[in-house]
C-alpha cells in the first residue's frame, strides 16, 4: 500500500482526497486541527483516517511523516519548510501547491543527494499556469518561434449567476490569503521597460480584459513577475505580465479599502468585543461613531451614497454587530467579516478563469502569431467548487505520478518540465479542466 499524509483540511481539499481514495493500492491520512472536517471528507473510506494536530505538535507530526511514503502539505506557506525538514529527515516525498520560498530552495541538494521528489507550486496558480503556458511555449520554440510577449491572468470567481452582493465576489479559498494577496507589490516588464507598482498603489493600476463567454474583467498585476522570464526560458521577450481578474469594479473599491487601514496588519489590542461602527471609527482615528458613515467617506474622499460607500455598507462596517473572535489585526478582523457575508449559498457555482496571451516570431518565416489560451471553468452546483477542483487535482495527480515512479526527477522543483505537464495536463482534460486555444497570425 501506498501511503499518504495530506496536512490540511480546508476549502480546496475534498477533490485531492477522493482522487487518492479512488486510487487502488493507496491509503491516505488526514492530519488536521478539525477532525470533523476531515472524517466529512473521508465518508468512513476504509483506507482514509483522520487526525488530530496542530502545527504546535511538532513529535506527532514526525511520527506521521515517518510513517507515510509523501506528505501533501495545504497548510499556510509558513510551515512548509518545517514539513520538509522533516521529510528529509525520514526520506519522504513532499509535494506543496504553495509558491517555493528561498529557504525551501536551500533544501534541493539534501532531496537530490537523497532520491527525494519535492514538488512545489503544483496546484492553480502557481501550478496549471506553468504547466499551460510552458506547453504552449515548448510547442513554438519546436517550430523556431521565440517568444516576445507572454501575458497571463488568473481569477477565482462567483458565476455571474451567483454574484448577489455589491463585491461581486465570494470566498472559495482562505479569505485571509485573499487579502494578504492584495497588499503584495507588483513588478512586470512592459516593451523592454521595467514597471515597479508599491502595493499601496496596487488597485489604481488596472486594465480590461475581455474574456469569450464570460465577458469584460478588471486585470491588476500579480506580485513581481521578472523571474518567470529565466524560469520560462524566455531570453528574448519584450513583455511579461501576470495579472489577477476580477469581476469590474473590484480595483476601485479595493482602493479605497487599503486607504481605510482594513488591510493592514499591526497588532491592534482591545478590539474583541467592540462593534463594527467602533472600530472603523478606531481605525480612521474618528471621535466616536456620530456620523461615522460621514467620517469614513471623508476618508475615502467619496460621496456617502457612492458605489463604495453603499458596498461597504452592505458588509456592515457602520454597524452595531460585534467582533466575537479575537481578531489581532484590521486585516484579520475584515477578511472575518468578508468570509461571513460573502459565502456560497448551496447550489451555487464559482468560476476559474485562466488567460494566456503569446506574442512568438518566426525569424525564419518571417511571421508573428498571437496565441490566446483560455481555462473557464465552473464550480459543480452542490459538488466541488471549481478552485477545489483546479488546485487539489494537479497535486493529487502529481502524487500518484511520484509514488508510481512515474515522476523520476529529484530535488525542490516546480512543473515545468514536459514529461511532468504533459500527463498531468492530459489527465486534468479528462477530468473537463482544459484549455482552449486560438492562433491569429499578426
Amino acid at each position: 500500500m501506498r501511503k499518504v499524509l495530506l496536512l490540511g483540511a480546508g476549502l480546496v481539499t475534498g477533490p485531492i482526497v477522493k482522487h487518492i481514495l479512488d486510487l487502488p493500492d493507496y491509503q491516505l491520512t488526514i492530519a488536521t486541527r478539525t477532525v470533523a472536517k476531515a472524517d466529512q471528507l473521508l465518508k468512513g473510506h476504509p483506507h482514509g483516517r483522520s487526525i488530530a494536530w496542530t502545527t504546535d505538535q511538532p513529535e506527532v507530526l514526525k511520527k506521521l511523516v515517518a510513517e507515510h511514503d509523501l506528505t501533501i502539505s495545504l497548510l499556510p506557506f509558513v510551515y512548509h519548510v518545517m514539513v520538509a525538514d522533516m521529510c528529509l529527515a525520514y526520506g519522504k516525498h513532499f509535494v506543496t501547491t504553495s509558491y517555493v520560498s528561498p529557504a525551501m530552495r536551500e533544501r534541493d541538494a539534501s532531496a537530490k543527494a537523497k532520491g527525494l521528489v519535492f514538488l512545489n507550486e503544483i496546484g492553480l496558480d502557481p501550478g496549471l499556469d506553468h504547466m499551460s503556458a510552458m506547453k504552449i511555449i515548448h510547442e513554438a520554440e519546436s517550430k523556431g518561434g521565440v517568444v516576445v510577449s507572454f501575458r497571463s491572468y488568473c481569477g477565482g470567481l462567483p458565476a455571474p449567476e451567483a454574484i448577489t452582493s455589491p463585491w461581486k465576489y465570494k470566498f472559495s479559498w482562505a479569505p485571509r490569503g485573499v487579502v494578504v494577496a492584495a497588499r503584495n507589490d507588483g513588478k512586470f516588464l512592459q516593451d523592454g521597460q521595467v514597471v515597479s507598482i508599491p502595493g499601496l498603489e496596487l488597485f489604481k493600476h488596472y486594465h480590461t480584459l475581455h474574456v469569450d463567454g464570460i465577458g469584460d474583467l478588471e486585470a491588476y498585476t500579480n506580485r513581481d513577475c521578472l523571474g518567470y522570464i529565466d524560469l520560462y526560458g524566455l531570453k528574448n521577450v519584450r513583455t511579461m505580465y501576470r495579472g489577477t481578474l476580477r469581476y469590474p469594479g473590484w480595483c476601485d473599491l479595493w482602493f479605497k479599502v487599503r486607504k481605510l487601514g482594513l488591510m493592514e496588519l499591526d497588532e491592534m489590542k482591545g478590539i474583541e468585543g467592540l462593534s463594527f461602527a467602533q472600530f472603523m471609527a478606531r481605525l480612521i482615528q474618528a471621535d466616536g461613531t456620530k456620523e461615522i458613515k460621514a467620517h469614513v467617506a471623508k476618508t475615502i474622499d467619496e460621496p456617502i451614497n457612492s458605489p463604495e460607500m453603499q458596498t461597504l455598507d452592505w458588509l456592515g462596517l457602520f454597524g452595531n454587530d460585534r467582533i466575537n473572535a479575537s481578531a489581532p489585526t484590521a486585516l484579520d478582523v475584515f477578511a472575518a467579516r468578508l468570509l461571513q457575508k460573502l459565502q456560497y449559498a448551496p447550489g451555487e457555482r464559482d468560476l476559474v478563469v485562466m488567460v494566456h496571451l503569446f506574442e512568438v516570431e518566426y525569424p525564419k518565416q518571417k511571421r508573428r502569431e498571437k496565441i490566446v489560451s483560455t481555462l473557464v471553468d465552473f464550480g459543480i452546483p452542490n459538488g466541488d467548487t471549481s478552485m477545489a477542483r483546479t488546485v487539489s487535482l494537479p497535486a493529487a495527480v502529481a502524487t500518484s505520478m511520484i509514488l508510481d515512479k512515474k515522476i523520476t526527477r529529484t530535488g525542490v522543483f516546480i512543473p515545468v518540465y514536459p514529461e511532468i505537464y504533459t500527463p498531468i495536463l492530459a489527465a486534468l482534460a479528462k477530468m473537463g479542466i482544459a484549455w482552449h486555444e486560438k492562433t491569429e497570425v499578426l
